[in-house]
């Protein structure tokens, strides 16, 4: 299908920020897979996400994790992103696997623990100062496994203070988003284990605290693109982490679950007004490709986001309109659907061969041999993964 010049024009303005840990090996609980070519250093990383913009022109940015990207001279390491064409994005906090935080991080009962958690985020506010990022990202893994093993109230109260000390130190053009997700690895009760909480919480702090919604952190059957809707109604839908899951936080390729509900999450995004030039909401992947390769997954994930947006901006927004408001409940359900199934992969190839980019950037790549020169340039050495 061709698609219409309004169409081309909004995806002209949009932008997919990279994980740079979706470059490094990962796995399971009981096995990370190696895959040859893996980078070594947040360099590689860099490169490899470099790459995928090269062929896509959807990913301008890559995002940090800190202590996993952590390197001498921040400034030096902007620079290098900036010759390959990206910016350094959003800087992650990692308060998840140091053995301190066993019983807890910002929510921990003991003064001592939760200042070291907090001077963790205070380093990572250092960082985006050199790396000039906007938004600090907060997911925390604090949480309790039995009844009765902490005061639930308690941890949260000492969440709420120690997240404001963390934004008092924030600068003006910064945000702290704020991550929840339902279960693992707390077993009985989460920290933030919902939209809801983190709405309360980031509310608390000012305009510029928001929630960030992973779309691979809710229980099976959760109306995520409700969730959605709400939080750009409140003004507090900061940024997406793009993924999928089957069973749990699989962090999967997005849209290769339920591909319909990733239509549905950006019908809802375009019509809250959370996509285009205005908006500042954030796309983000959050994946781990532990069978897969990694500079492949990572085009794939981003085309995927760009096809389902295209097909959420033909929905006749009009039309759908006038149909809920007669009632007319099969006539407004066809609307959406006749979008959905609307295949716009030959428009956008033809619209990407148009930019001087290729028109299938999957089969580009797997012609290129880069894989073959990556796993060739990169022997030796220890590779990234979790914790590295």
């Amino acid at each position: 299908m061709d698609l219409s010049a309004d169409v081309l024009t909004q995806l002209t303005t949009q932008a997919i920020e990279l994980p740079s840990w979706a470059f490094g090996n990962s796995g399971t609980r009981f096995k990370v897979f190696a895959t040859p070519g893996t980078p070594r250093t947040i360099q590689e990383k860099i490169a490899d996400a470099a790459k995928v913009n090269e062929l896509t022109g959807l990913a301008p940015s890559v995002a940090l994790h800190i202590p996993w990207d952590k390197v001498d001279d921040y400034a030096a390491l902007r620079g290098y992103a900036e010759e390959l064409g990206l910016q350094l994005g959003t800087v992650n906090s990692n308060t998840f696997q140091d053995d301190a935080y066993k019983f807890g991080s910002l929510t921990h009962s003991d003064k001592a623990t939760r200042q070291k958690a907090i001077d963790h985020h205070f380093e990572c506010i250092d960082v985006m100062d050199a790396t000039g990022s906007q938004d600090l990202k907060i997911w925390l893994a604090d949480g309790t496994n039995y009844p009765g093993q902490g005061d639930m109230r308690g941890r949260q109260d000492r969440l709420a203070d120690s997240l404001a000390t963390i934004y008092e130190r924030i600068g003006e053009n910064q945000r702290l988003v704020l991550e929840y997700k339902f279960f693992e690895p707390a077993f009985y009760h989460t920290d933030v284990p919902d939209w809801g909480t983190s709405y309360a919480q980031v509310s608390a702090l000012g305009d510029r605290a928001m929630v960030c919604l992973d779309t691979g952190h809710h229980a099976p059957g959760t109306n995520i693109e409700f969730i959605v809707a709400q939080l750009l109604r409140l003004g507090k839908l900061g940024s997406f982490d793009f993924n999928s899951r089957f069973y749990a936080d699989d962090d999967l390729i997005v849209g290769a679950a339920d591909p319909f509900q990733l239509f549905r999450i950006l019908v809802e995004v375009v019509r809250g007004g959370g996509f285009g030039p205005d908006s500042t909401v954030a796309f983000m992947l959050d994946q781990c490709h532990n069978v897969e390769e990694k500079i492949p997954g990572q085009i794939r994930s981003v085309l995927n986001v760009q096809e389902m947006t295209a097909r959420a901006l033909l929905v006749d927004r009009d039309a759908l309109s006038a149909a809920q408001d007669a009632g007319d409940v099969l006539g407004a359900n066809g609307l959406l659907m006749d979008a959905f199934y609307t295949d716009v992969r030959p428009g956008l190839a033809v619209w990407r061969e148009s930019r001087g980019l290729p028109g299938d950037p999957m089969a580009a790549y797997a012609a290129s041999g880069h894989q073959q020169e990556l796993a060739a340039a990169r022997a030796g050495g220890t590779q990234a993964g979790w914790g590295a």
